[in-house]
């Protein structure tokens, strides 16, 4: 049983899901949260990525943390012990990643986490809460990179009863599927007349930045100087947009509707370089060999920071127009290949169908 909710599950979803249907031996039953709800953040996604339909919708959505994630478990043990699936998958660090995982396992039942042994070391974080105990509690642990598995070594980890793996990363599996699908007359290049390295990717939707007035003001003062001198372009979650709406806050560049992820991949194969505080879109950036400055003050990817690929910015003005200046014009160079081969999702597939 695979239990998602947020738009970067739906991702990765897309791609185990698809390594799943060619194991005789696999049967995947699908139960959707509901934690995106709207059509942008969840139904496009599944109509574009080709997932299979979710066998339970639980149409969870707008609660706080702990009402949406006691909710959540209510009615996913229900269907736990109704189906009693041999293992349960859960991805990445949401709410619906942590219910689902202690769901499952106050009923006794397998668990499998995707993308495990990530830190921030930033407790004041709800994802790396929601991380930290989906890991401890996990049977079987699918690392995304070297320093993610050193994560978990640090920690112990070899003395609890679980299997770690490391396989790669289900999102560069992803970047590489669909980006064969993306662009043509109807892509958003051409809707938006937007050139080839004519302009830099933003994106915003860190509470730790959208809730606190100061932090979103930098982080306006960063693109409005950016656009000076080049074309910013911010797909912006209605929340985010809700809350510049209700400030006086004056904004030089070009904000657009959120996107769905072909678009969003499109935008990222032909921008200049990206800014953002998102987990996800920092690897994507190097995905497509994009140089990325983060708006936060830690990131899970450090790899990415030792490699000169990503740039910890915080929502410093100086500090953030000091590496624009210093990587706008700057040839990526990728000497590594820092998120394996692009099979992870077929490694994770073989690993579950052998046992």
């Amino acid at each position: 049983m695979t239990i998602i909710g947020a738009r970067p599950q739906f991702i990765k979803a897309a791609v185990v899901s698809r390594a799943f249907a060619q194991k005789s031996n696999l049967r995947e039953i699908i139960v959707h949260t509901g934690q995106h709800f709207d059509a942008q953040m969840s139904d496009v996604f599944f109509r574009e990525m080709e997932i299979p339909a979710p066998s339970y919708n639980l149409r969870i959505d707008s609660l706080g943390h702990g009402a949406m994630t006691g909710r959540m478990m209510e009615k996913l043990e229900d269907i736990l012990l109704k189906e009693l699936p041999d293992y349960v998958l859960v991805y990445g660090d949401t709410n619906t990643t942590l219910a689902g995982a202690l769901a499952a396992r106050k009923n006794n039942l397998k668990l499998v986490h995707i993308e495990a042994g990530l830190r921030s070391f930033n407790m004041k974080m709800p994802e790396e809460i929601n991380r930290i105990v989906t890991d401890r509690i996990s049977d079987i642990l699918f690392c995304p990179t070297q320093t993610a598995v050193d994560n978990l070594r640090k920690e112990g980890f070899d003395n609890f009863k679980c299997n770690i793996a490391q396989v790669g990363d289900v999102m560069y599996d992803a970047a590489l599927y669909y980006s064969q699908k993306t662009g043509g007359p109807d892509g958003i290049m051409n809707r938006k007349k937007l050139a080839e390295g004519s302009f830099v990717l933003a994106t915003i939707h860190r509470a730790e930045n959208t809730d606190d007035l100061e932090r979103l003001k930098n982080i306006i003062q960063i693109l409005n100087e950016i656009a000076k001198e080049m074309m910013v372009v911010l797909p912006l979650h209605p929340r985010t947009r809700k809350i510049l709406a209700s400030q006086d806050f004056k904004i030089d560049f070009d904000v657009v509707d959120p996107v769905g992820y072909f678009d969003m991949l499109e935008l990222l194969k032909n921008a200049r370089l990206i800014l953002t505080d998102s987990g996800g879109v920092q690897k994507e950036a190097y995905f497509f060999d994009k140089y990325c400055i983060t708006l936060r003050d830690q990131t899970e990817w450090i790899e990415l920071v030792n490699n000169q690929y990503n740039w910890i910015v915080g929502t410093d003005v100086k500090l953030a127009l000091d590496v624009f200046h210093k990587i706008k014009n700057a040839k990526f160079n990728r000497s590594s290949a820092l998120y394996g081969n692009g099979d992870a999702a077929i490694k994770i597939a073989d690993y579950l169908a052998d046992r």
